[in-house]
């Protein structure tokens, strides 16, 4: 992609995705999880578990709730997770080995709603902070639920941003076109005045793009020039 051709014509929002393109996990999920397992008693392995968690977020439906009202859209967030955590610990074998079970997904769905287990990619403040000069709007794009609000603040990135759009208070998870939609209405604009960002060749990437918003996937680990509109890191982009 040609950096050049990127900026000749500036947004007048950019949009980003939120997990594994502003911030990321210090440690794999596997490892996380199973260290909280072991506070209730329970030793596994954190191969396993990272394999396991795969296979169970891809099986639960789309982190999104059409149609529910907004004050108990928190409560069904936990149900989801806790249904993940659950399916994790079943495929692996070790879900009757816990004692109490409700308490331990609380604790650990409770945990990743702090700034511990996170950190800011190091391209990402700049960028936010260079574009935010220039008078362009940022909004954030996720299939993420409610505790990113309190991720986004915990990592001192809140201030940054004029929206968040989550794909469980929006109803629609990417790469549906109407998540897209909804973000662009908060700030009251057609999608050619956009740009979005995310790591996602599919979600991101492609759902930005059938929308109608100018996309660009962001493939910090193999960034080939074979990919048009792919970066390597943020600061790519200009």
């Amino acid at each position: 992609m040609s950096t050049q051709s990127s900026t000749n014509t500036r947004p007048k929002v950019i949009f980003l995705d939120a997990m594994g393109t502003l911030f990321d996990l210090k440690s794999s999920v596997g490892e996380i999880y199973q260290q909280f397992a072991l506070k209730y008693g329970v030793k596994t392995d954190a191969a396993l578990l990272d394999k396991a968690f795969i296979n169970a977020f891809k099986a639960s439906p789309p982190l999104a709730f059409p149609g529910i009202e907004l004050e108990t859209i928190t409560k069904q967030e936990f149900i989801w997770w806790k249904n993940v955590i659950q399916n994790t610990f079943f495929q692996a074998q070790l879900l009757n080995n816990f004692s109490n079970f409700a308490d331990f997904s609380r604790e650990l769905y409770t945990y990743f709603a702090t700034k511990e287990p996170w950190y800011v990619f190091p391209d990402v403040l700049p960028c936010l902070e260079n574009w935010q000069r220039q008078g362009i709007e940022l909004g954030v794009i996720s299939n993420f639920d409610s505790r990113l609000y309190q991720i986004l603040k915990a990592l001192d990135l809140a201030q940054f941003f004029t929206s968040v759009t989550i794909s469980s208070v929006a109803g629609f998870a990417k790469p549906e076109q109407n998540i897209f939609e909804i973000a662009l209405k908060k700030h009251q604009l057609i999608s050619q005045k956009s740009w979005h960002i995310g790591d996602s060749f599919i979600e991101d990437y492609q759902g930005a793009k059938n929308a109608g918003i100018r996309s660009f996937w962001l493939n910090r680990s193999s960034f080939s020039l074979n990919n048009e509109n792919q970066l390597p890191n943020l600061s790519s982009l200009g």
